[in-house]
């Protein structure tokens, strides 16, 4: 429980999702009277209540605590000092980026502007370098609006990391661009205040607008590198997790990324795209990040064909085939769909006229089996699409006693030689 202090600014966040409901609680604790802005009623009953609609540590142990007043109604933003639009910002089918929810968000709150409060706007939205000013002020300029006499706005990208145990919204450093001077004064005091990290301000809005697209394309454009040493040493015959653990041994100038099944959450698969059609507009074609991001998109039909591999080792069809795909989650041990490549390996198995059966306790509405022993008894193979520790704990005897032929690790952390050693084909990515 963090130690709450008086404040007299009122802060709204709308968008009480993975991002903004934690920065919410975090405001309250900190002594912000907070309001929470979110068209869901279900998760406002929620939340009203005292609970969070999200399994996450720090707000389990902390929303009940705290005096957070959130509604469906608009109207609510009128409230505020500070307000904070942590609001998704998705891609469509075809890669193409989404800005309808922060235009919908920001029409909202210029409707609902308390000019005499001369508030301060925060996008903590992913966004393309750009979109504050070619967006996002337009939106207030033609309700009548303008910077730095009206309200003033800034950009602060989210840094939150479901499931961490160590690194949350409390203490994760952050970066702050806003349009002029006394708008980055205002996000640097504010974040200063209920942030216990460095708060690094940027000489531009548009600088902090790509702080966040590039860290998450640096992450997305080396983990496409490994998938790709994944594929090529799986020809070789090379276990690429044990190249790349010893090429960690040098203390400089490597970083290691591991290879998977795929990648998912709502950063790394989603904003490479904001920067690649935002560069398109400049006259920039980025043929790396498109190359990184055919990769990645590759690596749950490559589970798939790993898999088909496998059986027709010991001649079975996936056709017909009984086949258990242990989690959903993109990330171990949190209950996050977004982008998550299980889905993606569930479909092309169904595809391939699979009998397919699905298991992860973070989400037993969605699991066709009621827990870990049936999903074994009903599979004649099984694909590892989670980390759930649940998962990387099964002793590899079990999978003996269930007759399983076959295992494709697509987290590449269960024991290979174990589950060898009991005659069991086993086949990591990469491995």
């Amino acid at each position: 429980m963090f130690a709450k202090k008086k404040n007299n600014k009122s802060v709204c966040v709308i968008g009480l999702g993975y991002v903004g409901l934690p920065l919410a609680t975090q405001c309250a604790l900190k002594g912000y009277k907070v309001y929470g802005l979110d068209y869901d009623e279900k998760k406002i009953k929620k939340i009203s209540s005292g609970k969070s609609p999200i399994k996450e540590k720090f707000l389990d142990e902390n929303l009940s605590q705290v005096n957070l007043k959130a509604s469906t109604d608009s109207k609510i933003i009128r409230k505020a000092d500070i307000i904070l639009i942590c609001v998704p910002t998705p891609v469509d089918k075809n890669f193409y980026p989404d800005l309808e929810p922060i235009k919908s968000a920001a029409e909202a709150a210029a409707k609902n502007l308390k000019t005499e409060r001369r508030p301060l706007i925060i996008i903590e939205s992913t966004i393309n370098p750009g979109v504050c000013e070619e967006v996002i002020e337009p939106i207030f300029k033609k309700a009548g609006y303008k910077i730095g006499k009206n309200y003033y706005l800034a950009h602060c990208p989210e840094r939150i990391n479901p499931g961490d145990p160590k690194w949350n919204i409390t203490n994760i450093p952050r970066v702050v661009g806003s349009f002029n001077k006394k708008g980055l004064e205002l996000a640097l005091k504010f974040y200063r205040d209920i942030i216990d990290a460095e708060i690094y301000p940027m000489k531009s809005i548009r600088e902090a607008e790509a702080v966040k697209i590039v860290e998450n394309s640096f992450r997305d454009i080396n983990i496409a590198f490994v998938n790709e040493l994944a594929k090529s040493f799986d020809r070789m015959g090379i276990d690429a997790v044990d190249v790349i653990k010893g090429a960690s041994t040098k203390p400089f100038a490597f970083m290691p990324h591991w290879p998977s099944c795929g990648v998912g959450g709502h950063c790394i698969p989603v904003d490479p795209y904001y920067l690649i059609e935002r560069a398109k507009l400049s006259g920039f074609d980025h043929e790396f990040l498109k190359i990184a991001r055919k990769v990645n998109n590759s690596m749950p039909a490559y589970t798939v064909e790993l898999l088909q591999d496998a059986l027709n080792e010991i001649k079975l069809p996936l056709n017909g085939t009984a086949v258990g795909v242990l989690g959903l989650s993109y990330k171990a041990n949190v209950d996050d769909l977004r982008k998550t490549p299980a889905l993606k390996i569930i479909e092309k198995l169904k595809n391939h006229k699979a009998k397919v059966f699905v298991f992860d306790p973070y989400f037993p509405q969605m699991s066709n089996v009621k827990n870990l022993n049936a999903l074994l008894k009903k599979s004649d193979a099984v694909i590892l699409a989670s980390d759930h520790n649940e998962f990387k704990e099964i002793n590899p005897e079990i999978f003996k006693k269930q007759k399983i032929k076959a295992i494709i690790d697509g987290k590449n952390c269960l024991n290979k030689k174990k589950i060898e050693k009991f005659g069991i084909i086993y086949k990591g990515i990469g491995r």
